[in-house]
């Protein structure tokens, strides 16, 4: 099954099914209920969209977590718990903040013997097998004109981003293709990502016409990310 979400507005969108066992036909529609381009949100990811003008109408993404949960192997090691698919349910409880008192269901391989075992969260929490730190977000941005309301929107979109993936298709010098072509330049999208806050980035989708010069794009885009003027 397919679950579709047009997004029409920063406030307005509408979501209808698909399944294969209706030949995807398409079932229903409804208008869910949402704010500054949030499409998706549940305990372990939010996604939100911006709407971007490229001579059309083009989606830039935000992807966050509400907490990352870091297992630590050694630990996990030395308390004799296997890896396995629980360590999934174990981080879900974790970064879901669920009672002490629930069971997790243990089942692994370790030292060439199966192990199963029946554990409360709050037993798991004290062997301290993993650690919460503040949630990662990526940002994903391409096909975007270097308009003032676009470079709102993405600076909104991807504001603190730990990774933004920004397109970076034409050279500083070649400002005025870009601009006929609604694309960001090198010192456009390094500009851009400096004012949000990011704190890496990884320019890509590079023109053809710049064949064999993609390193020079990037250092052009990441003079702009740390502030240095054009030459």
């Amino acid at each position: 099954m397919f679950e579709v979400t047009e997004l029409l507005s920063a406030s307005r969108a509408e979501r209808c099914r698909f399944r294969l066992k209706r030949r995807f036909l398409r079932e229903g529609s409804e208008v869910p209920s949402m704010a500054d381009g949030l499409l998706l949100r549940d305990s372990n990811l939010e996604v939100r969209a911006a709407i971007l003008e490229h001579h059309t109408p083009c989606l830039a993404f935000a992807l966050q977590e509400p907490v990352h949960v870091n297992n630590w192997k050694a630990r996990l090691d030395a308390s004799g718990l296997p890896v396995g698919p629980w360590l999934r349910t174990f981080k879900a409880a974790l970064a879901g903040n669920a009672c002490g008192d629930r069971t997790i269901e243990i089942e692994g391989r370790r030292d060439g013997r199966t192990v199963a075992r029946r554990l409360t969260l709050a037993e798991l929490r004290a062997m301290d097998l993993a650690t919460l730190t503040p949630g990662q977000k990526i940002g994903y941005v391409t096909d975007a004109a270097f308009t003032p309301a676009n470079a709102a929107a993405i600076e909104a979109l991807v504001r603190g981003a730990g990774l933004l993936f920004i397109e970076a298709p034409f050279r500083h010098a070649d400002a005025a293709i870009a601009a006929d072509r609604a694309h960001l330049t090198t010192w456009q999208a390094g500009a851009l990502a400096r004012r949000a806050g990011v704190r890496r980035l990884e320019p890509f989708h590079f023109s053809p016409r710049y064949s064999g010069e993609e390193n020079a794009l990037v250092a052009e885009v990441m003079e702009s990310f740390a502030g240095r003027p054009p030459d």
